[in-house]
């Protein structure tokens, strides 16, 4: 408000260099602090003369000048934008080539902070040639800069599967498998986001990744005790799952399934949820692979996620997962009937309190989860609680199992009475002529009326 920012915009001319270097660190402050003062710097025209000279200054004034470029850089695309408009990205490759580690670093971050925002950004990034000097980073000594360029590979990747190529084509992949064991747990996180950003796109870059021998390497990140490395381990091994069986069952021969639900059991809140995702990716896939979860004792702790967790997506997620599990044959549900998680997936169905986001309502995956399992559930047991809460829509699901199993099996149809489940049928109020009162005809026809009545 007082004029700061043209005051300080001749003394970056200054003759005397260290004026000019602390001059650039005040301006870098002042738009770091927020939006307003950053458009502020970039209207004031500062950006072409700090780039300008970039070059031919020394390195503590190439580490102030991208510090300034980051921090007008971070806060928005536009910002991003007005930073690449002024010629900077051609000034920071330079720098990425500088001797002085602290000026590669300064650079990765400006790189990071502008790739971050969308894919044009991030392809101006690549088309500068930042991305084999950055790969160069990665492979250099110090932790610091290792940990930025790592990020910022993960950050150039994570947009479209051709920026994902430009990083591999660069030879990147191998570079980061290499780190997965580094003791620095802030690196392990950066190093696992970016192969996780790279795996995501498709089938032939998760390949890729998984022909750099990370496993079983990536597998000790489970038992990490970093929550972010735990996490982003977890977040790796679901990229890969995701796409194909045969990635899914190369994950279970290496024992990857059992250390994610390991992982799961251990932690708690969003730690859990890429591994929990996994489970579900790995169950959808086949009736081996789902079985393969349920023989690695993989429902407990999902179930246990239903209970134990308070966030709606989290709810989801594992709905979701033991939908998929129990999706197959009769003896796939079975198991997951069995855990006792049918009467949870209703409460949490019907629970008003479900949170109205569209996009993860937990009722509507849980729903689904129900359904999927109904479809093939033959124990009885798991379903006679639900004919006394259950709503119309899943009501019906359920009552059609019973007409399926009643009329095969004595000690059934005789349980079926004393629980009262005969009782509630005959409450249930049908449409003449529907699939619904098609069922209760056929529970009704394996009694003699006089029960019925």
């Amino acid at each position: 408000n007082s004029g700061v920012v043209s005051l300080l915009r001749p003394l970056l001319l200054d003759v005397v260099p260290s004026v000019r270097q602390t001059a650039a660190l005040g301006l870098g402050r002042l738009a770091d602090y927020n939006v307003d003062l950053a458009e502020a710097i970039v209207k004031a025209g500062i950006l072409p003369q700090l780039v300008c000279s970039l070059p031919e200054e020394n390195r503590y004034y190439k580490k102030t000048a991208a510090f300034v470029l980051r921090a007008i850089a971070k806060h928005s695309p536009q910002l991003a934008q007005a930073v690449v408009q002024c010629g900077a990205l051609e000034a920071l490759v330079i720098c990425l080539e500088d001797f002085d580690p602290g000026v590669k670093e300064g650079a990765s971050w400006a790189f990071d902070y502008i790739a971050r925002h969308n894919p044009e950004l991030s392809q101006a990034v690549v088309d500068a040639g930042a991305v084999p000097l950055l790969v160069l980073c990665i492979q250099e000594p110090e932790i610091a800069l290792k940990r930025i360029a790592a990020s910022t590979l993960s950050d150039i990747s994570k947009h479209s599967p051709e920026l994902a190529q430009t990083v591999v084509d660069a030879g990147a992949i191998a570079h980061l498998a290499q780190m997965i064991l580094n003791p620095d747990a802030k690196l392990k996180r950066q190093v696992l986001s970016a192969l996780s950003q790279i795996a995501k796109h498709s089938v032939d870059l998760a390949e890729l990744v998984v022909e750099a021998e990370i496993f079983p390497v990536v597998l000790t990140c489970l038992k990490d005790s970093d929550e972010y490395v735990k996490k982003n381990g977890a977040t790796l091994i679901r990229e890969i799952a995701k796409h194909s069986p045969e990635l899914s069952q190369l994950i279970v021969n290496s024992g990857g399934v059992a250390a994610v639900i390991d992982c799961i059991g251990s932690c708690r809140g969003t730690v859990r949820l890429p591994g929990i995702m996994m489970l579900g990716y790995v169950a959808a896939h086949s009736e081996n692979l789902s079985m393969a979860v349920i023989v690695s004792k993989g429902i407990p702790p999902l179930c246990a996620c239903l209970i134990e967790e308070h966030e709606d997506h989290i709810k989801a997620a594992a709905a979701w997962a033991l939908g998929q599990i129990g999706r197959h044959t009769a003896e796939h549900a079975r198991h997951v009937a069995g855990a006792n998680v049918l009467p949870t997936l209703l409460d949490i169905y019907v629970d008003t309190r479900s949170s109205e986001d569209l996009k993860m309502k937990a009722s509507i995956f849980a729903k689904k989860a129900l359904k999927n399992i109904l479809q093939k559930c033959t124990h009885l047991p798991a379903l006679e609680p639900l004919l006394h809460d259950a709503p119309p829509s899943i009501m019906k699901h359920i009552i059609g199992q019973f007409s399926k199993v009643l009329p095969h099996d004595s000690k059934a149809r005789r349980l079926f009475v004393t629980t009262g489940g005969l009782k509630k049928v005959q409450e249930i109020k049908a449409e003449p002529g529907s699939l619904l009162q098609e069922y209760i005809n056929a529970i009704n026809n394996c009694y003699p009326e006089e029960i019925v009545r």
